[in-house]
């Protein structure tokens, strides 16, 4: 029975311990492109460059972790914290030691302009032939300079991923027990990136104009104060987590260590494509509305800056509001009737979003009613794909962080691939849209 039901404490330490993981993909999804575009001013393609650098670097990240999370390494580390919290406390040190210089300006980078084709008066670099060399070599040395961080993040938040992921089978062996854990998660990624869209709303609030360079110190603030959240809350995850017979667990992995390996027998499984195409298709819906949204603020509604984080804060509210009902919602209609209807509320907001006019005086008001709908349709397949994952495993949760990983390479490469066709595409006149 320890297996069915998990202790208070350890929900209450288990909801913790990805909030770092979370307030930081909020940032990475939500304000990379933007940041790197309107503040750094990277070309569209560099910035889609950086954003595909970092999503291949987290999805093979996360087939990596996944294999050897759940084959055992015999480290002291591994031993005394066992492996799914060793692995998470690895991810949570790479993350701190390299997001604070992803959201930050390089230091003795002589232009702030890189990539782009269009003349800049503001840029020597890009308007002195006598320079040109020295433009392109320090564009490479920007680029340089960010993907290397960006690498080493991405590691670190696929680590403490598949290991907070991987921590679901282990807690419970009930499957509805497992779709609650999966909810609460849900709920602090929302809770989190709410708190990370407000923050950013307190520094913007006043700004009369769109975003530019010099709002780059609000979104270096709301980086530091994502990094000592994140921080409290990791802390609090290890301190509380216990995992049901951990030290009956720990003797099993230290004896098997050396000749436990990956069962590849999952690839025999049909179902294990069926959910990974669903999780695939639920990301990029979730993760391209996020990062694209600030974009149609900015760009093709023309509305003041703050905009790009109270809009996004009226989605996460609504995901926030649905992922309450969640588990019981999939225990009545069950997980397919669940998945429908998010996909067909997600598509409503959708549509609605391409009635959103500039030179509709309500389009201020009408954004906040589609985008609260895409929301609660990314709230409720997010949560339900995750479900169908854990349910999947069952109770072989020996290679539970394996399967997460390869669902996290589809969402990651998938991802990465679609922003730089996108990035590709976007027109570079100003006035074109």
């Amino acid at each position: 029975m320890e297996y069915q039901k998990p202790s208070l404490k350890n929900k209450l330490g288990f909801s913790l311990g990805h909030v770092l993981n979370d307030m930081c993909a909020s940032m990475w999804f939500t304000y990379l492109l933007l940041y790197f575009n309107k503040v750094l001013q990277f070309s569209n393609i560099y910035s889609g460059l950086l954003m595909l650098i970092g999503q291949l670097a987290d999805g093979f990240s996360t087939v990596f972790v996944g294999v050897f999370a759940d084959k055992g390494i015999d480290l002291y580390l591994c031993n005394k914290l066992g492996q799914r919290k060793a692995w998470h406390l690895i991810g949570v040190v790479c993350v701190m030691a390299s997001f604070p210089f992803i959201f930050s300006a390089c230091p003795g980078c002589s232009s702030n302009s890189v990539g782009n084709e269009t003349v800049n008066l503001e840029s020597p670099i890009l308007n002195s032939t006598n320079t040109e060399d020295d433009g392109i070599s320090n564009n490479m040395a920007q680029m340089a300079y960010y993907a290397t961080f960006i690498v080493i993040f991405q590691f670190g938040w696929a680590s403490t991923q598949i290991a907070h992921l991987a921590a679901i089978p282990d807690l419970s062996e009930c499957q509805n027990e497992r779709t609650g854990l999966t909810a609460i998660r849900y709920s602090m990624t929302v809770i989190s990136t709410i708190m990370v869209y407000s923050t950013l709303w307190i520094f913007l609030e006043g700004n009369t104009s769109s975003v530019n360079p010099a709002d780059g110190y609000a979104f270096t603030y709301v980086m530091l104060v994502c990094m000592c959240i994140g921080l409290v809350a990791s802390i609090g995850y290890h301190i509380l987590v216990k995992f049901p017979d951990s030290h009956k667990k720990g003797n099993q992995e230290e004896t098997s260590s050396n000749n436990t390996s990956v069962d590849w027998s999952w690839f025999r499984e049909y179902q294990l494509y069926q959910i990974g195409l669903v999780y695939m298709a639920t990301r990029l819906y979730v993760n391209l509305a996020q990062a694209y949204i600030p974009f149609f603020l900015e760009s093709t509604l023309d509305l003041q800056a703050y905009y790009v984080a109270t809009v996004p804060l009226a989605m996460y509210v609504g995901s926030f509001i649905t992922s309450f009902a969640m588990k019981p919602l999939n225990k009545i209609l069950g997980r397919k009737i669940t998945f429908i209807l998010g996909g067909i509320i997600g598509i409503s907001g959708c549509l609605w979003i391409t009635f959103c006019l500039k030179d509709d005086e309500n389009v201020k008001y009408y954004v906040y009613c589609a985008t609260s709908l895409i929301g609660i349709g990314g709230s409720t397949m997010m949560v339900t794909s995750l479900s169908l994952t854990a349910e999947f495993i069952g109770n072989d949760t020996s290679s539970s962080a394996f399967i997460y990983g390869l669902m996290s390479l589809t969402d990651k490469i998938s991802n990465g691939l679609v922003v730089v066709a996108i990035q590709t595409f976007i027109p570079t006149e100003v006035n074109c849209l």
